[in-house]
């Protein structure tokens, strides 16, 4: 975003005021969700599509929000992204969510038949005795370039030409994944649902942990020591995932258990390929204090995922090692829109994009590493599925059955703001104070600044911001 004008900067409502208190009308007010339209989601680097899906030459995929439509493309030189819009008579040369291969055709409009090659250069018009040589100049026939880069196997695109870039704005937590071999995961499945609910609610479901006891009841009551330590306790979050009143192989079988249940509501937060890795790690010899025995129970069952894992085939770093060099949270955000859950060798992925004041698409994939030989097609487009479908894996189910009925209660009559619990539900606040930068015109390198402190912050505290 360029520098802004401070005569350009307008009276926007429902701005946060108090970082522990989020005006609720921000969620469904049709002001505030305008002013979002105009005045951030076009500054923005929003996650256009995973690059397993352009991974050949001429390979394209059509990326649409809030009316703005692009095509991302793989030319012979990387990844390029075009506002799709035939530059004759504004046609799109893409439809929405379409997706193939151009390499020998090009991009031809449905319309009147004119083509562009892959590096968006006219290569015929039909008719062109039709037309005054000022209206066919080559460099104004070109198809009009979109700002794109790629990251942890994403294309990200930005229609503000003065942004800062994608590194700059997000920070270095993107080379974090990266170290974990990000650029190599595959999606083993991709769903998608209309949400009955503002985008930034849709989001904040997944900025904090606070919610499990209450909405994944499961995952409590397998490891309630965990999660009482991180929520549950006054201990500021410190302390071991143990518990002191069982021995060291209940302490394990506890732990892996809870593997299970994450397998089994997410998949890509832990593989099946993991857990089944784990389940020969039971009976390996450990010291008998459990606060020594679990954190070298889980480096052993890293190592063996590796090791294993790499044997099949599978392009793995040390996970071990990376956990250090390169540690990330559980949960990752990717502002605006894109969340990522990294816990072993593979990863959960969530974009959200917004319908209307109240309604949104959420997209989950579940990824993860394929060997060269297994034959694994990439999932083209998502299964569409109604947002109570009981398809879902459990944990976004769980979600699901709150997110619209949070939308309801926000109309409530003097239900005026959410209030945050800075030590834990930071991120909320941060994400929020950030957007409302976007759109007071705050200069671009103190929003950049700002949303570098969203990296790492899942569980976080409230952060100040230089605006």
């Amino acid at each position: 975003m360029a520098e802004a004008d401070p005569a350009a900067r307008i009276d926007i409502p429902h701005l946060v005021t108090d970082p522990e208190r989020i005006p609720t009308p921000r969620y469904y007010d049709e002001d505030f969700y305008r002013a979002e339209t105009e005045r951030l989601w076009p500054h923005v680097w929003q996650m256009a599509t995973r690059l397993e899906l352009i991974e050949n030459v001429g390979d394209w995929i059509e990326y649409s929000n809030l009316g703005k439509s692009v095509i991302v493309v793989r030319t012979k030189d990387g990844v390029r992204a075009y506002h799709n819009a035939c530059r004759h008579r504004g046609v799109p040369i893409a439809e929405p969510g379409g997706h193939g291969n151009c390499k020998s055709a090009g991009f031809i409009c449905p319309f009147h038949g004119w083509r562009w090659n892959l590096e968006g250069e006219n290569t015929f018009v039909y008719g062109k005795h039709f037309f005054s040589e000022e209206q066919l100049d080559a460099a104004d026939l070109a198809l009009r370039p979109c700002r794109v880069e790629t990251a942890i196997g994403c294309a990200f695109i930005n229609f503000d030409d003065d942004a800062p870039s994608l590194r700059e704005s997000i920070g270095p937590m993107l080379a974090a994944l990266e170290a974990r071999g990000f650029d190599d995961l595959r999606a083993e499945w991709w769903y998608a649902t209309k949400l009955p609910a503002n985008w930034k609610i849709a989001m904040e479901a997944f900025m904090e942990g606070y919610h499990v006891m209450r909405t994944h009841p499961q995952l409590q009551q397998k490891l309630p020591q965990l999660y009482n330590v991180m929520y549950g306790m006054d201990t500021g979050g410190i302390g071991l995932p143990i518990n002191p009143n069982l021995s060291v192989r209940e302490n394990v079988q506890a732990q892996f258990e809870h593997m299970k249940l994450l397998n089994e509501g997410m998949a890509g937060m832990v593989h099946a390929k993991e857990v089944e890795i784990a389940s020969h790690l039971l009976d390996v010899e450990l010291p008998e204090d459990p606060a020594q025995a679990i954190p070298m129970w889980y480096g052993i069952v890293q190592h063996q995922v590796v090791e294993q894992l790499r044997a099949r085939g599978e392009d793995l770093p040390d996970l071990n090692t990376v956990a250090q060099t390169h540690p990330v949270q559980a949960v990752e955000f990717i502002f605006p829109h894109y969340f990522v859950l990294p816990t072993m060798s593979s990863a959960s992925a969530y974009r959200i994009r917004p319908l209307g004041p109240e309604e949104c698409l959420f997209e989950l994939w579940s990824l993860t590493h394929f060997a060269p030989g297994d034959g694994h097609e990439s999932v083209t487009e998502p299964t569409v599925l109604p947002h109570d479908s009981e398809e879902f894996p459990p944990i976004p189910r769980q979600d699901y059955a709150n997110i619209p009925i949070q939308q309801q209660g926000l109309h409530a009559q003097g239900f005026d703001f959410m209030r945050l619990g800075q030590g834990v539900e930071g991120l909320i606040s941060n994400y929020n104070r950030v957007i409302d930068g976007h759109l007071r015109g705050v200069e671009a390198d103190k929003v950049a600044a700002a949303t570098r402190k969203l990296q790492h912050n899942f569980d976080g505290k409230i952060e100040a911001f230089d605006f």
